[in-house]
């Protein structure tokens, strides 16, 4: 139990420093100006999108191909 415990804690933090790493990320787009646009084609990301999730990198057009 207490091995399942840490290891749970351990992906649990993995997952937080990467959440973290992608929000600095976000604002480093925004501060220069490439926030909100798709990584792969260049167009806008759906606000409602962004409001969901600020991390995200592409519009749903290129997430589904």
């Amino acid at each position: 139990d207490a091995l399942q415990s840490q290891a749970m804690a351990q992906a649990q933090q993995r997952r937080r420093d990467a959440y973290k790493q992608a929000l600095q990320a976000a604002l480093r787009r925004l501060s220069g100006d490439e926030f909100g646009y798709c990584m792969e084609c260049g167009d806008e990301i759906e606000e409602a999108r962004l409001l969901a999730n600020p991390v995200v990198l592409k519009c749903m057009s290129c997430l589904k191909s």
